[in-house]
């Protein structure tokens, strides 16, 4: 394939592709004795259904356990399409599964039917169960699975199955055993119940979203549709009550966990290992602490506490129990570091992005001395840090025993997975991804006084000649966009062969750069995200001659998406043209755990949403600007844009929505996928007078 046959065919092989992330390994499970791994693969780059598969120590290559697509025919349960969506999910066939504490067995739901398959080999066994199912975990000690059908918790052995006791309420508004919507969305709990490890009882959520505001998702191209009901807990609003109750599978709930929920709102993570722990939030999110449970009473101890005055950051992997004590990162000064029963053992110089787990004595973690890098590196009690991978690129790790699989992207060549066994020897697992096709190898910057990590992407043909520029930031909180690993830049690098300088910017709030950098923009979620943006541009055109400032445009999705409406608002000066993506208009209108970690309560901080909405700037627009939005968004609703498409022509003000029928936050329909590529670049090409042809 030529340059220009690989340009072409970018937004096609993009969306056919879910951005380059089919037919990847992935979601791997390690054995207690290192010795074995499971797996999820598609066939190829554009094969979305993913397949089990294991390899074992000594073996080359995965052996197939079973092959999804014979049993997949695509139906979704509505459990499980919410989950996909809360985890931003693309793929299909089996995406996850659940294993056997003795690694003997698996169990996964496809089409709404339960699946056991032996570790060993042999056909996938049907499992007798109610058919809408979700989140199935087998009961440790035995062959029985429990799973979550509508609102209820049920077992099954097999052959028959039955509701656990008590978790069959008939109030529509009660559901056991699944997380709520803030839960999945912003906290990264995606489950709601926890099995002890003899296999006795259960730890599982019960929660009422009976004050939870109900809000509606149309279907506007097809009005005999009836809307869907969805509880949306919108920032300043009642949240979901969870409570954590002990259950017994024979009996039912017998003990509520006593987390002083009067104190802290959130059940941020549960873990039933040696001990049981949960993790808990105040609501705003100042105070975190850390309770072992006695499941015998219900009653907690607390083990640590976490406080700050702006806010307290939920980290993966956080806490790890290490042998019998247990490893919590937490936000100190300069770092964020690693603490082993409340003593610090990394320093300064040393960001511990995650916890990947421990093993004897040792935690696995993920760390950066470059924001634009990521370590897979083990951590010893003594701060002794041992990487696992080069500073090169960005990697992340599996642990499973005292084996570990790494992957590895850097930004110049694709990403590749190893397994490293216990023995010392190494397998690489092949990949079936695609990628760009074409050469995406921006050049990395560190700019202004805030040494503001910047990329930029230039077209492969550029002969030093002015061009106009479009600025591609993500640019808030959670997110980085700068970082050593080729496909992050895959769109952007397309962006320039159009004939752009693309420039790519993490400004203050996004991670990597240490508590100080993120909390920056508490209590404005406006001002120093759009200052980093534009001092960032023009630190990067005074070094360089060949960036045209007179012809700058921006584009974005979700928080981007509300950066590039903030900046023609804002900084017309600055900015000529924008295409803003499921923006965040309104804060008010988003989630109260996301929201209000930034911006505090509504009613003790209105001036903070006053800064940081956009509907009061409508009259402000002069500059050429496209709004996207998916009407079927359950998370940026499309009151959004809406909203703010209102204001504008309310003002006067000229511009353009682009809706998306039945598209939510995702956009994996291929057709649209496809030509919004092509929609942004003749709309940002015709506004910067820039050749169409």
């Amino acid at each position: 394939m030529t340059m220009n046959d690989a340009v072409a065919s970018f937004p096609r092989r993009h969306a056919a592709t879910r951005r380059f992330t089919l037919g990847a390994p992935r979601s791997f499970r390690g054995s207690p004795d290192g010795t074995t791994w499971l797996l999820l693969q598609s066939a190829s780059a554009t094969d979305p259904v993913n397949s089990l598969w294991r390899i074992r120590l000594g073996e080359d290559s995965p052996t197939l356990l079973v092959d999804a697509t014979r049993l997949d025919d695509g139906s979704l349960t509505e459990a499980e399409r919410t989950r996909r969506e809360r985890t931003r999910e693309q793929a299909s066939g089996i995406v996850t599964y659940a294993v056997s504490t003795d690694f003997s067995r698996a169990n996964f739901t496809l089409d709404g039917t339960l699946y056991e398959v032996a570790v060993d080999g042999g056909e996938p066994v049907v499992m007798s169960a109610t058919h809408s199912i979700f989140d199935p975990r087998p009961q440790p000690g035995t062959r029985n699975v429990a799973y979550v059908s509508e609102r209820h918790l049920r077992l099954t052995d097999g052959e028959s199955d039955r509701s656990i006791p008590g978790t069959d309420e008939s109030d529509e508004t009660i559901s056991w055993g699944s997380a709520e919507f803030v839960a999945g969305e912003e906290m990264g709990r995606t489950r709601g119940y926890w099995w002890s490890p003899d296999g006795g009882r259960i730890a599982a959520t019960r929660v009422d979203i009976a004050e939870v505001d109900e809000w509606w998702i149309g279907s506007p191209d097809s009005p005999s549709v009836r809307p869907r009901p969805i509880r949306y807990p919108s920032a300043g609003t009642t949240n979901a009550d969870v409570e954590l109750w002990i259950v017994d599978p024979e009996t039912g709930p017998s003990r509520m966990v006593d987390w002083r929920r009067g104190e802290f709102e959130y059940l941020a993570n549960v873990d039933w290992g040696d001990r049981l722990i949960c993790t808990v939030q105040a609501r705003d999110h100042k105070t975190l602490a850390i309770l072992e449970v006695d499941p015998d009473t219900g009653d907690t101890t607390e083990l640590h506490r976490v406080t700050d005055s702006t806010w307290v950051d939920l980290v993966s992997g956080n806490p790890t129990a290490v042998g019998d004590r247990l490893a919590v990162v937490v936000d100190d000064g300069p770092a964020r570091r690693l603490m082993l029963d409340g003593t610090a053992v990394t320093g300064d110089d040393v960001q511990i992005r995650q916890i990947l787990g421990s093993h004897k004595g040792r935690v696995l973690t993920t760390i950066g001395n470059d924001p634009t890098t990521s370590v897979v590196a083990w951590v010893d009690e003594s701060g002794t840090i041992e990487p696992m991978t080069g500073d090169d690129g960005w990697a992340s790790g599996v642990l499973g025993g005292p084996s570990l699989v790494v992957s590895q992207a850097r930004a110049d060549s694709p990403t590749d997975w190893h397994i490293r066994w216990f023995d010392g020897s190494t397998t690489t697992l092949e990949s079936h991804a695609d990628g760009p096709r074409f050469p995406c190898t921006p050049t990395f910057h560190v700019l202004a006084p805030r040494e503001l990590r910047t990329a930029l992407c230039l077209p492969s043909a550029h002969d030093g000649s002015p061009l106009p520029v479009l600025l591609d930031p993500y640019g808030g909180p959670h997110v980085q966009r700068v970082i050593r690993a080729r496909n992050g830049f895959a769109g952007s690098q397309w962006f320039a062969e159009q004939g752009f300088a693309v420039v790519v910017t993490d400004g203050r709030g996004t991670p990597g750069r240490g508590p100080e950098f993120e909390r920056a923009v508490w209590g404005d979620l406006a001002t120093p995200v759009l200052d980093d943006q534009v001092d960032a541009l023009h630190a990067l055109a005074s070094e360089r001659d060949d960036l045209d400032l007179s012809r700058v445009a921006i584009r974005g999705w979700s928080f981007g998406g509300f950066l590039a409406a903030l900046a023609v608002l804002r900084r017309p000066d600055v900015f000529h043209a924008a295409v803003a993506g499921a923006p965040v208009i309104d804060w008010k209108l988003y989630d109260t755990h996301y929201t209000e970690r930034y911006l505090g309560h509504p009613d003790d901080h209105p001036d903070h949403y006053e800064r940081s909405s956009l509907l009061a700037d409508a009259g402000l627009l002069t500059r050429p600007l496209m709004l996207i939005h998916g009407l079927a968004d359950d998370n940026v609703v499309a009151a959004h844009t809406l909203r703010f498409s209102g204001a504008l022509l309310a003002a006067g003000r000229p511009h353009e929505v682009l809706p998306l029928s039945g598209i939510t936050h995702m956009t994996t329909q291929e057709d649209v996928a496809e030509n919004l590529l092509h929609l942004q670049r003749d709309f940002l090409r015709t506004h910067l007078d820039m050749s169409t042809g």
